[in-house]
């Protein structure tokens, strides 16, 4: 059987997009003689478009072409003009509840219970900093912990020390310093660590521990200050002993079966190309469908990239209080772009132009596609903990540094991470599964990429196959059967919260 040279999304489009690259002079189809090369993932005029006409791809208007485009021409990122953003003001909601989701094979899976919220996946101690000052004494001391104490608790899996640029010199009673502020407080008491808590700070911060603990835990089983202590050995010393204790209760958690209501999980892109939306973000979307079918909860983040799907994402609302958050948190977001001088489009990075992707009209469409057909039954604002089951939006930045903290603040223990270009992106606290839109990149990066999407676009598989195999790798990695690569290799990023406050 001949290969196929391109793939079109929707009828309505008239543009392809190249599977692989292709030669001038090409014959790709329907009398389509290609005017030029077209690289793989870059989109092909399927008709002449006049000066002014729709560029049209998912059916959806990606934009105006500045100028006339001939039939067979390769389309990028200066031929377009960028279309006005989705209204905000009375999004219809609840048009599109699609209940007949795939089906779950498992039904399921081996985490650590905990007595509120989601299990974990993962049994840690997370030691926590109030100010990036501690950050230093905090890791040293971690390292000893590791060598020193970790052995002789064999049922817990690592010690992590959560430290972020927050805390001093900062604006905390500034409005929008109450997202680094419910980000620290809910990283505290991730599903991770197991309700111990072990919290670090320096002693003269302006995030001080009333602001993240109740009063009932502020006391010298939880918190400890390092200016109390004098010098280096006493300080490590008061460290030690503080997880010394902690591990001790870590070590009589054990794993037990557990139901799919049980885990949450985030999903989130970066590196993203062409063929992110037609592969790997389709075949999580269903993954993410099978989870949700089964009472599970999933998190879909990045406001930039929703943005320009926001009509989709809305139609899926199970009511108008969810839509209208919906609303409001992007509106929140467009006035934080205006104020910094820029717009929606400042989002898509030179790689993701290099692989086709022309505007984040394109990159969102190709986004959403992640979030599969479940009903959103909540919307969350930055490091916000869900309340309910199913498909959430969780409006983060859609940085991939700054999207991956947020998630874990509200509570995954698992993330999935989708790319067409590659990147070795981790999170110490959760693990991410690497899936790719791409067999080339599969096949380059062999022992970085987890799974590939990349037989989607050949037609050598199709979504639910790859789909229920993502499905089955996201429950092997939450019982701890299998470990993703990021965490084969320990490639895990800083913890970089969001702050949209200022900075004194």
């Amino acid at each position: 059987m001949e290969k196929r040279l391109t793939i079109k999304v929707n009828e309505k489009d008239n543009v392809a997009v190249a599977i692989r690259d292709l030669e001038k002079g090409e014959d790709i189809g329907n009398g389509i003689i290609l005017l030029s090369a077209i690289p793989q993932a870059h989109k092909i005029a399927l008709e002449d478009i006049e000066k002014g006409g729709k560029i049209i791809r998912y059916g959806v208007t990606l934009g105006y072409a500045k100028e006339k485009i001939l039939k067979g021409s390769w389309i990028n990122e200066h031929m377009l003009d960028l279309p006005k953003s989705p209204s905000l003001d009375n999004l219809e909601w609840g048009t599109n509840i699609v209940t007949d989701l795939p089906d779950p094979p498992r039904k399921t899976w081996m985490g650590y219970r905990n007595a509120e919220g989601p299990a974990g996946t993962k049994n840690m101690l997370g030691i926590v900093t109030t100010v990036q000052c501690a950050a230093g004494v905090l890791k040293v001391a971690v390292e000893r912990i590791r060598k020193e104490l970790l052995p002789l608790y064999p049922n817990v899996d690592d010690v992590v020390a959560v430290t972020h640029p927050y805390g001093c010199g900062v604006a905390i009673n500034a409005p929008m310093a109450v997202i680094p502020i419910r980000a620290v407080t809910n990283l505290i008491k991730h599903p991770n660590f197991g309700g111990e808590v072990m919290v670090v700070g320096l002693g003269c911060e302006k995030l001080t521990y009333d602001r993240v603990l109740p009063p009932d835990l502020i006391n010298d089983e939880n918190v400890l200050t390092l200016q109390d202590y004098a010098g280096h050995d006493e300080m490590m010393n008061a460290i030690l002993s503080m997880a010394r204790r902690k591990l001790e209760k870590l070590n009589r958690r054990k794993r037990e079966e557990l139901p799919l209501s049980d885990l949450l999980i985030g999903l989130q892109c970066g590196g993203s190309d062409a063929f992110s939306g037609i592969t790997a973000n389709p075949s999580v979307g269903y993954a993410a469908d099978m989870i949700v079918k089964g009472g599970g909860t999933v998190l879909f983040s990045e406001v930039t990239e929703v943005r320009d799907g926001v009509n989709f994402i809305a139609h899926r609302c199970i009511s108008k209080e969810v839509c209208d958050k919906l609303a409001s948190e992007m509106s929140w977001y467009d006035s934080y772009l205006e104020e910094g001088g820029v717009d929606r489009d400042a989002n898509p990075t030179p790689g993701n132009k290099k692989g086709g992707l022309a505007n984040i009209v394109e990159k969102a469409m190709g986004s959403i596609a992640k979030s599969g057909r479940s009903p959103i039954t909540q919307v969350l604002s930055p490091a916000e903990k869900p309340t309910e089951k199913g498909m959430i939006f969780a409006a983060t930045p859609a940085s991939d540094i700054v999207c991956g903290p947020c998630q874990v603040a509200s509570g995954i223990g698992l993330q999935v991470f989708m790319t067409g270009r590659g990147t070795p992106y981790g999170l110490e606290i959760a693990p991410v599964i690497k899936v790719c839109s791409r067999n080339e990149l599969k096949k380059h990066w062999f022992d970085l990429i987890d799974i590939s999407a990349g037989d989607v676009a050949t037609g050598e598989k199709t979504i639910a196959e790859v789909g229920t195999e993502i499905f089955n790798f996201i429950l092997d990695v939450a019982s701890g059967i299998k470990k993703p690569y990021s965490d084969v290799y320990g490639f895990h990023n800083d913890m970089c919260i969001f702050n949209p406050a200022p900075i004194t």
